[in-house]
């Protein structure tokens, strides 16, 4: 990870899911927190606007800049990654040149596509996981942008399968379930872990099957029933600095330490068998998780979430007439004994006001009876110099006996 991003996205994930709230749902504050730093390559000089963002990323925008570079211009082979900067035709048609340069190589810059260009894009940068880009294109947006996170991994070790009441007498989810997961004994890891934040918790950990030996792992932490979830998503953060190495987690319990018996967290027995441990005390873990799935819509326009500080810094650097940010992520997730695939698109708006209401007549030119039809030719060079044929009449026509629509060509294709 790079060394600026783990304080920043922790950070950025604690303000995200406390302004989602407690609900079921799964997001990406990784693909909101990139958005913003994309934005940040256009802050030319330090204004208020600037300040915001920065705050927003949690660290300085230069350093923002370079770790979203660094990212997408190096994709994960487990982690799909795109970043696109849109503007209206006659908008940032050039914008300054340094920006241009500062922006990861990756990122899609051109044309506003049109809301079906926009949700093709969705579709093709998230595996196909996420249908439907998560703003509606209007004729009052200037500037667009967007970012896309999509995985879809097998385990490296699948889960067994157990009976749902393995999850324990206290749990509801025990009566309304058949089956559930449960760790295989060998490729996941699980430990009980003493926290600051949230007394006790319990992790697992199941690896992904690597590919180029990048891997991607999957960590589920829960704490005691009382505790806050931004409490447990927040422990949850700080536990994944060791999870893609494998680390024991500071502050894992010994087994011989606990009490025999339950607790909301865990069963624990002891048992007479042959081991190898050293001191004869062996320790075994094994977690019973559910499957799940979540698809969530999050609106990101709170400006403790940067977007409007987006917005406006790229006002000023490309002389938008920008006056209103509209920002939303779509996000999926799904978690089941084979793997797990996962996805979002971040999307923002830049919005200008319309033009003031008048008179506009439309005619509707009727070619009802006989008329010409000439067929002309164009020729334009890349260099703007016109070659040969550019304006050469090649076919000409009188139009006299009109036909039938064909049926096949009723239908749109």
């Amino acid at each position: 990870m790079p060394t600026h991003l783990h304080g920043p996205l922790s950070t950025y994930a604690a303000r995200l899911h406390a302004a989602i709230g407690d609900r079921h749902h799964v997001a990406s504050p990784l693909g909101a927190w990139l958005l913003l730093a994309v934005c940040a390559t256009a802050a030319a000089e330090p204004d208020p606007a600037a300040e915001e963002l920065a705050h927003a990323l949690g660290t300085d925008l230069a350093s923002a800049a370079e770790v979203a570079r660094t990212l997408l211009d190096a994709p994960h082979p487990l982690v799909a990654s795109a970043t696109a900067l849109w503007h209206r035709a006659g908008q940032v048609d050039g914008g300054p040149a340094e920006w241009r340069t500062a922006l990861p190589t990756t990122t899609d810059v051109g044309a506003l596509p049109d809301q079906a260009g926009l949700d093709a894009w969705a579709r093709e940068h998230t595996l196909g996981l996420i249908e439907t880009f998560p703003l509606r294109v209007g004729p009052d947006v200037v500037l667009a942008l967007a970012s896309a996170v999509a995985t879809r991994v097998s385990w490296a070790t699948p889960f067994e399968v157990a009976d749902a009441r393995a999850l324990g007498a206290g749990s509801g989810w025990a009566r309304r379930l058949r089956r559930a997961l449960r760790s295989p004994s060998h490729g996941h890891r699980c430990a009980i872990v003493s926290t600051r934040r949230a007394g006790d918790v319990i992790l697992h950990a199941a690896p992904a099957r690597m590919t180029d030996g990048a891997g991607l792992v999957v960590l589920s932490v829960a704490a005691a029933p009382q505790v806050p979830p931004a409490e447990v998503l927040a422990v949850a953060y700080d536990l994944s600095t060791g999870a893609a190495d494998g680390a024991q987690p500071a502050g894992s319990r010994s087994l011989f330490d606990l009490p025999l018996g339950d607790t909301p967290l865990w069963t624990l027995r002891e048992e007479r068998v042959r081991t190898r441990a050293r001191d004869g005390r062996e320790e075994r873990h094994v977690a019973v998780l559910p499957c799940w799935s979540a698809r969530s819509e999050h609106d990101l326009s709170a400006s403790s979430l940067g977007f409007p500080a987006a917005s406006a810094t790229l006002a000023k650097t490309l002389a938008l007439p920008l006056e209103s940010v509209e920002a939303r992520q779509t996000a999926m997730a799904r978690f089941g004994r084979f793997g797990f695939e996962a996805a979002a698109v971040t999307g923002m708006f830049g919005l200008t006001s319309l033009p003031p209401e008048g008179v506009a007549r439309t005619a509707e030119l009727r070619f009802g009876h006989s008329y010409a039809v000439v067929a002309i030719a164009t020729d334009t060079r890349a260099d703007g110099v016109t070659g040969p044929w550019h304006g050469v009449p090649v076919f000409s026509g009188w139009v006299d006996e009109p036909e039938e629509l064909p049926e096949a060509d009723a239908v749109d294709r």
